[in-house]
């Protein structure tokens, strides 16, 4: 009780209603009025002295008064009070706890029909806000009519509002039936709302009947009925009968009557016996002082801006025709608005008629309506013809300036920006935030925009605008983009607040500086700070988890999106996507990326390309054909990420398919499309169609003569490859790292040394390129591919990196090519030093000591890959036939058509034997008959892959295969052959390179 009293005193300064509440309850006992001036069993007294406050905590929504009260109403026996529980569920009901409404009202003895319409009306306010409160509403209606109570418009009129919100119209028919048989259908109340909830969901004739049947109707229901047929389009002849018959009745209009009734008329005035209704009914408005010309025009303004404000910028559109039929005159804000709306169009013929009725007017010299125009000509991409706007301009105000800079910073005209704030400073204007913000983000728009911002920011101090956040945000962003991070923290620091777009600029800055960290620490600081985040602030967090890979505290960031409500909005939902992509969370970016309603082209490539970076290749052409069955175009960013799931599953059919839609949407001429479909090509064995598109792209980039050189080097075609680097340098095109490695490897599969060395010494003198570790792997290719396996041990022993795994790999091969078994020994203990599981130095090695017949070591070598637990990779080859993928290992007859490809095999080897071919058992690694080593050559992968090519396609079809293992000699050998006996192509790939064979020949020379 002491606390309850310290409570009431602190209620004294707040309100009067707290200072009666104290005056009257400051001891611990409750007053205690005369029985006879506040019996507590009377069903209604107004006199109570719980009314006043019950009445001060409804208007004032003040919850906790009114508890108060209750507890005290309670405390001292009033609660059986009827009137005062009334009073009670109604201060419940405004309050918005309808709950606790309803408990008193179950629990009330003695209910009256103030206490049913009290309920019923709480509920009515309750389901604007929460619509499953409808069907209790209801249920409480069913309730209420079990007893002996007649229903006032008090009781209808919550029931019908329940049933507009609920939306089903046969309810407020039946209703509307109820209340015929009570004898309230024509309550000019109730009749009212129900012509009211005819009229909104469209039922205009039954609306209509219910009106003319009114006993009385005021202004008000008279517009109810002008505004419904305004709305539903119904501009006849009935408007103007139903205005008479409103000028007949006695009643007069209001402005509301006059400004619904032409609106409707104005516009639909197409016979001459409208136009004259038009007409007099203006003349009526006038005579009452309802209409002028100024408010006309006015009104007119209003209109449109409405229109525009809700986004409806056609219908603003079409006003402003129709205010020129009309005889009103226009004024600068009507141009001004409906510049705004043709800009929202963004329909250039509409905005170029709008300016010749400017010009044609008088206005066109107006300062307001040409910034408009030449705002409207900016955002519609017309800079030339916002410039030529501006340049016209007689009088200049600074928001032309601004305008003017504005557009060019965002079309992109940066230098255009410079100019035009050069000249605005010599024309002696002063310039200001928006000025000094805008020409900041020129700044930060170029690479050496630093220089420029820092003269800016000069301008900013001088003029005493680097306190305006516009100002100092874009500052920290050009200090930022440009390195200068120290700077960019000092202002930040050096602000009075804590502004979020200024702390998303920081973060940005740490984040190209490639400090993600410190991005993550500020974010922490702004919710430390109880600054809460927006979407720009999250999504820019979610971008440094990303860069961190840190997927848990992404986590974090995500669940407070979700508690901030963010998680929907489509800058965070790309945000999470981006991150969990970047984190190899593949089900985890599907969930979210479900759970966005409307994903943009934008959220469906980040979803391919994390699918084609976490080499799920075949997942991203799915969901590709799955974006395409929505209807949403892909861009050019899409598309070329298609084309590498291509490149990555050579996959050649497929990525015909999606150089056909290249060609459709028009995207060829992308660089980096054109780039794609090069590596694509290349890498899918069609070295004459790689070349085909480089021949149709822009060749100035480095990344296509990378693409070609690389191309034609795994090709087999050095000297080629080696012509397009000479090509390259004569046109001024700087060769990078990666142009080198195509060049080596131009010269390794070639067998071109000495060029190797000349190329691999001139990237230091001649072009100022470090060779890293790939160059001297290729260059040790080079050494072993030529027998040269003693120099090649001898370079990696000296180069100046740690040898990788692959290096000895490499070098591996080629002493197992030779037969060098010592070399080989050396090279295969150091890659087991470095990988103890790797299967190939293994296997490598047993094929050493196989083709020395120094089986002894090879049972050896097999035996310590057994006790280390070490798997054979098995080798495979598969082959796309009408985009599947069919897959065969040596001797494999697991595939449906098994027995006739067994038997085109033995077809082949018939045909290629009287052609001079011979198995070459050395291949045959296994310690058994020569009958057998033969057998087993037939089988090998290649071979069936092959033969299922040429029984599944047709005749003249080049046959792609690919192979994960080096393909052996004798594979090699047939191969040649069976391209002459059948005349077609084979393009086979194995790790190393492309083997073309075509008219017994292969493009590697024999040499890989």
């Amino acid at each position: 009780m002491q606390s309850q009293h310290h409570y009431l005193r602190s209620l004294n300064s707040r309100s009067l209603s707290h200072s009666l509440l104290y005056s009257r309850y400051t001891t611990l006992s409750p007053p205690k009025p005369a029985p006879s001036s506040f019996p507590t069993t009377s069903p209604s007294s107004s006199f109570s002295p719980w009314f006043p406050i019950l009445r001060t905590s409804i208007a004032q929504k003040n919850l906790t008064l009114g508890k108060c009260a209750h507890a005290r109403i309670i405390t001292t026996g009033d609660h059986s009070n009827r009137f005062l529980a009334n009073n009670l569920i109604n201060m419940y009901s405004k309050c918005g706890f309808i709950t606790y409404a309803r408990q008193l009202f179950d629990q009330s003895p003695n209910r009256d029909l103030v206490t049913w319409n009290s309920i019923l009306a709480g509920y009515a306010l309750s389901s604007e806000h929460d619509v499953s409160k409808i069907s209790e509403g209801f249920g409480l209606f069913r309730l209420f009519r079990r007893y002996d109570l007649l229903p006032t418009r008090h009781t209808l009129a919550p029931v019908l509002k329940l049933s507009l919100l609920s939306g089903y119209i046969r309810v407020s028919e039946s209703i509307h039936g109820y209340a015929a048989k009570v004898g309230l259908e024509f309550d000019v109340f109730i009749s009212g709302i129900l012509v009211n909830i005819y009229s909104k969901v469209g039922f205009v004739d039954e609306a209509r009947r219910l009106f003319d049947g009114m006993p009385e109707r005021d202004v008000v229901m008279w517009n109810v009925m002008f505004k419904t047929y305004v709305e539903l389009g119904r501009f006849d002849s009935e408007v103007f009968r139903l205005f008479s018959e409103f000028h007949r009745s006695g009643l007069q209009p209001d402005d509301v009557t006059v400004n619904c009734v032409l609106s409707g008329l104005s516009r639909e005035a197409a016979s001459e016996e409208l136009s004259k209704s038009v007409d007099q009914i203006r003349a009526y408005a006038v005579k009452l002082s309802l209409l002028n010309d100024d408010m006309d025009v006015f009104k007119w303004n209003k209109t449109m801006t409405e229109y525009a404000n809700a986004g409806e910028y056609l219908a603003a559109v079409k006003c402003f025709l129709d205010l020129s039929r009309s005889n009103v005159k226009y004024d600068n804000v009507t141009f001004v608005v409906v510049l705004r709306s043709a800009m929202g169009t963004n329909a250039l013929k509409i905005g170029q008629q709008i300016h010749c009725q400017l010009l044609k007017t008088g206005f066109g010299f107006d300062v307001s309506a040409a910034n408009c125009l030449m705002n409207m000509y900016a955002k519609m991409g017309c800079l030339d013809y916002a410039r030529t706007v501006f340049n016209e301009m007689e009088d200049l105000d600074l928001i032309s300036w601004n305008s003017m800079i504005t557009s060019c910073v965002q079309g992109g005209m940066v230098e255009e920006s410079f100019k035009l704030f050069l000249e605005l400073l010599s024309n002696g204007v002063r310039p200001d935030q928006f000025t000094l913000a805008s020409v900041l983000r020129a700044c930060s728009a170029i690479p050496h925009g630093f220089y420029l911002g820092r003269q800016v920011h000069v301008h900013a101090v001088k003029l005493c605008c680097i306190e305006d956040v516009f100002v100092s945000t874009a500052l920290i962003d050009v200090y930022g983009k440009s390195g200068r991070i120290e700077e960019a923290e000092l202002i930040l620091n050096r602000q009075d607040g804590f502004d979020l777009a200024s702390c998303n600029a920081m973060m940005t800055g740490y984040i190209n500086h490639h400090d993600s960290r410190k991005a993550l620490n500020l974010f922490s600081l702004i919710h430390k700070r109880g600054k809460k985040s927006d979407q720009f602030i999250l999504a820019t967090a979610f971008k440094a988890s990303s860069c961190l890979v840190a997927l848990e505290q992404g986590k974090q960031i995500q669940a407070y999106s979700i508690k901030l409500g963010f998680d929907f909005n489509l800058c965070v939902s790309s945000g999470i996507l981006d991150m969990y992509l970047k984190c190899s969370d593949m089900k985890g970016a599907s969930l979210v990326f479900d759970a966005i309603d409307a994903p943009d082209d934008v959220a469906w490539t980040a979803m391919i390309s994390g699918y084609v970076e976490n080499g799920d290749e075949e997942h991203a052409l799915w969901l590709y054909h799955q974006m395409r069955n929505l209807g949403i175009p892909p861009d050019e960013y899409t598309l070329s990420t298609l084309v590498k799931a291509c490149s990555c599953l050579t996959a050649f059919e497929q990525g015909r398919q999606i150089h056909a839609n290249v060609v459709k949407l028009e995207c060829i001429s992308d660089p980096f499309v054109g780039t794609s479909l090069v590596d694509m090509y290349a890498k899918c064995g069609s070295i004459h169609d790689s070349y085909q598109i480089f021949k149709r792209i822009s060749v100035t980039n480095i990344v296509p003569w990378n693409a070609m050189v690389v191309g034609l080097a795994q090709h087999g075609n050095g000297e080629e490859a080696l012509n397009f680097f000479r090509e390259m340098k004569i046109r001024g095109v700087e060769p990078d790292k990666i142009t080198f490695i195509g060049v080596l490897s131009a010269c390794s599969h070639s067998g071109l040394v000495t060029e190797a060395y000349d190329y691999f010494n001139s990237m230091h003198e001649a072009y100022g390129i470090e060779p890293e570790i790939e160059h001297y792997s290729c260059l040790v290719d080079v050494l072993g591919r030529a027998g040269l396996v003693g120099k090649a041990e001898t370079l990696i022993e000296t180069m100046p990196f740690t040898p990788s795994a692959s290096m000895y790999r490499a070098l591996l091969g080629a002493c197992r090519v030779q037969g060098n078994a010592e070399i080989g020994e050396r090279i295969a203990s150091r890659l087991l030093a470095l990988e103890p599981s790797d299967p190939s130095a293994y296997v490598l090695l047993s094929n050493i000591y196989a083709t020395a017949n120094q089986w002894d070591k090879v049972d050896k070598a097999r035996k310590m890959m057994k006790k280390r637990k070490v798997k054979k990779d098995p080798g495979h080859s598969w082959i796309d036939v009408k985009n599947k993928i069919h897959l065969f290992v040596v001797d494999d007859n697991s595939h449906p058509e098994a027995s006739a490809i067994f038997d085109k095999v033995e077809e082949l080897i018939d045909m290629i034997k009287k052609e001079g071919y011979s198995p070459d058992t050395d291949y045959m690694l296994l310690d058994v008959e020569e009958e057998d080593k033969e057998r087993g050559l037939y089988y090998h992968s290649e071979k069936l892959a092959i033969a299922y090519g040429l029984i599944s396609t047709p005749p003249s079809t080049t046959l792609r295969v690919i192979k994960n293992l080096r393909v052996c000699g004798d594979c090699h050998n047939a191969i040649k052959y069976i391209s002459k006996v059948i005349e077609r192509e084979i393009v086979l790939r194995d790790p190393n390179r492309f083997h073309c064979f075509k008219n017994g020949t292969c493009s590697c020379g024999d040499y890989w």
